[in-house]
């Protein structure tokens, strides 16, 4: 059982997009959160809390950072950079046990879930949950390489916004 769960946040929001900013309260982000990693469980590392950066920002920022890190100089809708992706020294069991194991952070462009949710006819808090779930999943190693896997990774988003009580 996930016994804790903490999510430090940021929020970056260009002015036309500041609307947008407090849709999602911090306390629904991280309820959210630790469902979906309740329900993932089975799958995770184990650890008795777990931690990770959500920033909501603009795509100019989320340009910027695509480019850098991906070389694709374009905005896109979410960004993952794993933490679990890194080597680490090994920790005792105790220390393992007494600090959040960090998962890494997550970046989503307001802006381009706002273009999408409107595209796909959904809410732009349903799109937000989406791209949160497409990033959680990326952060626990999750990738969609072929077809068959991103299915997968598809169904599994579905299943996440569910519990939530989210649907596309």
């Amino acid at each position: 059982m996930v016994q804790d769960c903490f999510f430090p946040t940021s929020r970056s929001v260009a002015t036309d997009t500041e609307q947008f900013a407090d849709l999602i309260s911090t306390s629904t982000w991280e309820h959210w959160f630790c469902q979906w990693l309740e329900t993932l469980q089975p799958t995770l590392p184990p650890a008795e809390a777990y931690e990770l950066s959500l920033r909501l920002t603009d795509d100019n920022e989320i340009q910027a950072l695509n480019a850098q890190y991906r070389n694709k100089n374009q905005p896109t809708d979410v960004l993952a950079f794993a933490a679990l992706e890194v080597n680490s020294p090994q920790l005792s069991a105790d220390i393992q046990f007494s600090i959040p194991l960090y998962l890494g952070d997550l970046v989503i462009s307001v802006e381009t879930a706002y273009r999408q949710a409107q595209q796909q006819g959904h809410s732009l808090q349903t799109e937000l949950a989406w791209l949160a779930t497409h990033g959680l999943l990326h952060l626990l190693g999750w990738d969609h390489p072929d077809e068959e896997r991103l299915m997968g990774m598809l169904n599994q988003q579905e299943v996440l916004l569910e519990i939530v009580n989210l649907t596309l």
